[in-house]
């Protein structure tokens, strides 16, 4: 197996675990504390997340691609590292005062569960990810960092019973991110070295981080703020149902997000090394796998969600399934931006098209969602969602229509879309002859879709002439 096979392997696996494992839980933590308990929960992390985002700045992209074009000589990058890392712990301690002046003073009702993820924003200080990936090494992180993570899944079935125990549940998990960060420090060692660096080498670093930041915090405003106004617009309740289903959703993202690190910092060494032909087969074998993948998820879960979520998280929490299906078709624009973003934008460092292209889609969300939150709650989130995540893969288009073969990209939009629609509609009839609503039921249709859906790729595959996406050569 290849070094992007494996690597790929190795980040889709802990992504969809780390994803899975607070999914495992969700059904339990919504039967024990209810959806009201589950929103509370939601605010306050979702907080968390937005001072932890602000603690590493844009290094989850800026780390990665700069680490990946020194890697290959360990002079620069042990400079580059320290530089970096210096740059990281003084923007990760100022924003960790920042956390603590916010839990003490500014927070309400979730102020004892946002104590206890106080060391979510202490495990930014030590959080290398971005260096092991910039240099090719993602089974460290995938191995020790699921260890942890299932140790704090099962802490979580043993010790929160009640409403009451949520600071525990938020305790658990931040722990296990603090102890995962600090675990995968000693992957560091042989591969490169700290060497303290002046200040001008530190803060060179702060303005191109700052920048990727601004992309990141788009993102943020249209991933996260939703639920924070969701939240604070239409309550506890309305929060925990968008919450169930925007986790199964971002679940299945995962896969996404996963295979663009490693091409990531794959191109990004092709980039340096000026191997322009190698760059384009890879985007276009990934784009053709990628919109596969996330076709199938995307029609899929439309097929099955209104009998998923009852199952799942518990009949109160229906609902959510209604949620699901217009949710699940942002994998799809998701799938197409990653590709782009990720093989072309930032290996080039256009930064530029990436920041107006997610800013863009910030503005389109907090506009839609202002408008829709006050009078359809939730689901006035969703199509927030939806026209934040539509609008950033267009805006790409707009800077890039000259150079990227957009036509030949959205035809497989098209031939998997139609092939997802006739997955849907054989799941659905399937699921007219099954009306009881079971797990065993719901096996069968998913089961049934994705036979039809596999046979009908493989068909196409084979009468195209491009085989499977990804093979060797």
């Amino acid at each position: 197996m290849s070094s992007t096979k494996k690597n790929a392997a190795y980040n889709v696996a802990y992504r969809i675990f780390s994803l899975l494992l607070p999914l495992v839980t969700a059904p339990y933590l919504s039967r024990t504390v209810g959806t009201e308990g589950v929103g509370l929960y939601t605010g306050a992390w979702t907080t968390s997340e937005i001072f932890c985002l602000i603690a590493m700045l844009g290094l989850a992209d800026y780390g990665v691609r700069t680490i990946a074009q020194v890697r290959e000589d360990r002079k620069e990058l042990d400079k580059t590292f320290s530089g970096i890392w210096q740059m990281q712990l003084i923007v990760a301690s100022i924003t960790l005062l920042f956390w603590l002046g916010y839990v003490f003073l500014v927070a309400g009702k979730e102020k004892t569960i946002a104590l206890h993820l106080t060391m979510m924003s202490v495990s930014c200080l030590c959080s290398f990810d971005w260096c092991l990936m910039g240099l090719d090494q993602f089974k460290p992180i995938a191995l020790r960092n699921t260890f942890v993570k299932v140790v704090a899944a099962v802490c979580v079935f043993i010790f929160v019973k009640s409403i009451d125990d949520l600071w525990i549940y938020g305790f658990a998990w931040s722990l296990s991110t603090l102890l995962g960060n600090l675990s995968c420090v000693t992957s560091l060692k042989g591969r490169v070295s700290y060497h303290r660096v002046s200040l001008k080498e530190t803060l060179k670093h702060l303005r191109p981080c700052a920048v990727l930041f601004i992309s990141v915090a788009a993102v943020t405003i249209y991933r996260k703020m939703d639920k924070e106004m969701v939240f604070y617009i239409a309550g506890d309740n309305q929060t925990g149902l968008y919450e169930h289903a925007e986790k199964i959703v971002y679940c299945l993202s995962g896969f996404i997000s996963a295979i663009g690190t490693v091409m990531l910092t794959k191109v990004t060494n092709l980039q340096k090394k000026g191997e322009t032909e190698k760059i384009a087969r890879n985007m276009d074998k990934s784009m053709n796998l990628v919109i596969a993948m996330v076709t199938s998820m995307a029609f899929g879960l439309a097929a099955v969600a209104d009998r998923f979520a009852p199952l799942f998280y518990g009949e109160e929490s229906a609902y959510s399934g209604t949620l699901m299906i217009p949710l699940g078709f942002t994998l799809i624009m998701i799938g197409f931006a990653n590709v782009i973003r990720t093989q072309v934008v930032l290996p080039q460092k256009r930064d530029h098209i990436l920041v107006r292209s997610v800013c863009t889609g910030a503005v389109v969300n907090l506009i839609v969602n202002s408008c829709l939150i006050p009078f359809m709650g939730s689901m006035g989130a969703v199509i927030g969602t939806l026209a934040a995540e539509m609008t950033v893969p267009v805006v790409q288009f707009i800077f890039l229509r000259k150079e990227v073969p957009y036509k030949r990209f959205i035809g497989y939009v098209g031939i998997y879309a139609v092939m997802g629609g006739i997955m849907l509609i054989c799941v659905r009839l399937i699921g007219s002859v099954f009306p009881t609503e079971s797990w065993l039921n719901l096996g069968i249709m998913t089961v049934a879709g994705v036979i039809v859906y596999g046979v009908m790729c493989l068909a196409w595959w084979k009468a195209s002439g491009k085989g499977i996406p990804l093979r060797r050569g």
